[in-house]
């Protein structure tokens, strides 16, 4: 096969070194962190493709070799997880495979994985004419979940693994799970079947913990009290399948729908029992900054200001690549404490004269020093420049969109309204 030809086969294929996954160093790094977040136990049903994503994150910053290794041991886990040697579950590693011996100047090697990639696809072609096999659209949704991409596209592949294998019990929770998120983030989509889809996915696969929490969720939302059964999962937590997200969601549920205060008792049960798991050092540190920002009409005590403050101090150090938003997140707690707010404002100015260079990271930035001048110090005007210092960077994220929303309300009202009217009016519209 000439070079030409090779790299017309190496762009076909799919594999994370072609769905557009590029990221720059510093969320390549943060990704690491929340890779490394993720169960590695034996038997974990993701296994496969939280190596297959974390050997591409490692070429991404340059060490290919780790990224060799996390590849072959992708489809060491993908095999003991399908108990066969070989099977379409392989295409996509064997293509991030291919790829990573083209970028190492190794063609040889480069095209014997893509003779693995042709020989698999013919062994074992797609059920359904057109489309993808169905293991490919189920890592690829995978993958763009994990990565917060399109919540659509996730829906979609997750569906189509499902409809032509409906024997895999994941992909069908999976696209379950997807259908009621995409529901939460306001998609327009809304399916007036989820219920059941949710009360067959859960008889199917029992013992998943976020799936479980997502169903009472629903009926919550349906007008059904849960609160009974909110307490008997927790209850229930060593024989259900705990994964991070589970955690999280259940932890959610209680804050929601028992108290916050009974949602930090739990979150600190459940360190207590797994004191080394730095996830859930990050999950009861959340709890308490829940409970100091939005659950407290008046000062909260000084003990639990105290406690919030050395977990998020802790986190500094165990999430290094994270330590913006864990530094944001200090300060506002700080800002609710007794005796030091002013610890927030120094943590803020050090933040803003060492800006990051992300721009999305800028925009967090502004928009949370913004709701700090407002809410804490009573400085709508100072509030509104950095409102709109984060709504100026065109770049798409929540950030931006939150600071125009909210300067969409304040343009009515205020000295500055004209001054943010024009604002709006002359607003670049972001990159996408």
């Amino acid at each position: 096969m000439s070079a030409a030809q090779s790299q017309t086969t190496l762009e076909s294929l799919q594999c994370h070194f072609t769905w557009n996954l590029d990221r720059s160093r510093p969320k390549c790094l943060r990704l690491l962190h929340r890779i490394e977040d993720f169960s590695t136990e034996e038997g974990n049903r993701c296994l496969g493709h939280i190596y297959n994503l974390w050997g591409f994150i490692q070429y991404k910053l340059g060490l290919n070799e780790e990224a060799k290794s996390l590849f072959q041991k992708a489809r060491e886990t993908l095999n003991k997880l399908r108990k066969a040697d070989e099977g379409p579950w392989l295409v996509v590693n064997y293509g991030n495979l291919a790829w990573l011996h083209h970028h190492l100047g190794d063609q040889a090697e480069s095209q014997a994985y893509l003779s693995k990639v042709d020989a698999l696809m013919k062994k074992y072609p797609s059920p359904s004419q057109g489309e993808f096999h169905p293991e490919i659209y189920a890592e690829k949704a995978w993958t763009l979940m994990f990565l917060r991409e399109d919540i659509k596209l996730v829906v979609d592949y997750y569906e189509k693994a499902a409809r032509m294998q409906p024997d895999m019990v994941d992909w069908n929770t999976s696209y379950v799970i997807w259908l009621k998120n995409a529901q939460n983030s306001r998609d327009t989509r809304q399916d007036p079947d989820l219920l059941e889809k949710m009360r067959q996915a859960k008889e199917r696969d029992p013992e998943n913990l976020y799936l479980a929490v997502l169903y009472l969720e629903q009926r919550a939302n349906e007008g059904e009290n849960i609160q009974d059964e909110v307490c008997e999962l927790a209850v229930n937590l060593r024989t259900l399948c705990c994964c991070n997200s589970g955690i999280w969601a259940l932890l959610n549920l209680y804050k929601k729908h028992i108290s916050a205060d009974e949602a930090i008792d739990l979150a600190e049960k459940i360190l207590r029992e797994h004191p080394d798991v730095r996830y859930l050092k990050r999950c009861v540190a959340l709890c308490y900054r829940w409970r100091i920002i939005y659950f407290s009409r008046s000062c909260p005590e000084q003990s639990t200001v105290d406690r919030a403050i050395a977990l998020h101090e802790e986190l500094l150090s165990l999430y290094p690549h994270a330590s913006l938003k864990k530094e944001i997140d200090l300060a506002t707690i700080y800002a609710r404490s007794h005796n030091s707010k002013a610890k927030a404002e120094q943590i803020f100015q050090k933040l803003l004269k060492n800006e990051p260079a992300e721009p999305a990271d800028k925009q967090m930035l502004y928009n949370k020093y913004a709701n700090y001048l407002f809410f804490d110090q009573n400085d709508r005007d100072r509030s509104n420049q950095y409102l709109m210092k984060a709504a100026a960077i065109p770049e798409k994220s929540y950030y931006r969109e939150n600071s125009i929303r909210i300067l969409e309300k304040n343009k009515f009202r205020g000295k500055m309204r004209r001054e943010i009217e024009e604002f709006l009016r002359n607003l670049q519209e972001p990159r996408q």
